[in-house]
């Protein structure tokens, strides 16, 4: 299974589209790209490999394996990315402004809902990270 992030960059923030096999998931929200800076820049795009993770903090969320120079890039819910996030991406349910959105755990239900059922069957699910033509 590959899910597909499309990306659009804006100096405030990074909007994107979430997809699987061409249908849309959710959206997302990440802060924007500043050449892959630890905690300040979202993730370089690329190809990475999801995994179930749990921590107090999040609860059950998916964690990006094997970021260049980067650790723990996870996807969790977040509305606001500037204060919620460092690197890590969340589903929203809608933009609401640049890296912000709403409905930020029912879109990542959504999320958990296709890709745990594959993992629970020891598959790999990757996710791709591009930018949206």
């Amino acid at each position: 299974m590959v899910l597909v992030l499309h990306r659009t960059y804006f100096p405030e923030g990074t909007q994107g589209i979430l997809e699987w096999n061409g249908d849309l998931i959710c959206y997302t929200i990440e802060l924007p790209w500043l050449d892959k800076q630890k905690r300040i820049s979202c993730v370089p795009e690329g190809e990475y490999i999801l995994q179930k993770r749990f921590s107090k903090k999040f609860g059950w969320h998916l964690h990006l394996v094997n970021v260049p120079g980067r650790d723990y890039i996870l996807i969790h819910p977040a509305n606001d990315a500037k204060k919620e996030l460092l690197g890590c991406i969340a589903p929203v349910t809608t933009h609401t402004g640049i890296g912000k959105g709403n409905y930020s755990r029912k879109a990542f239900s959504k999320v958990k809902d296709l890709v745990y059922p594959v993992l629970s069957d020891n598959q790999v699910v990757k996710i791709l990270i591009t930018t949206k033509s």
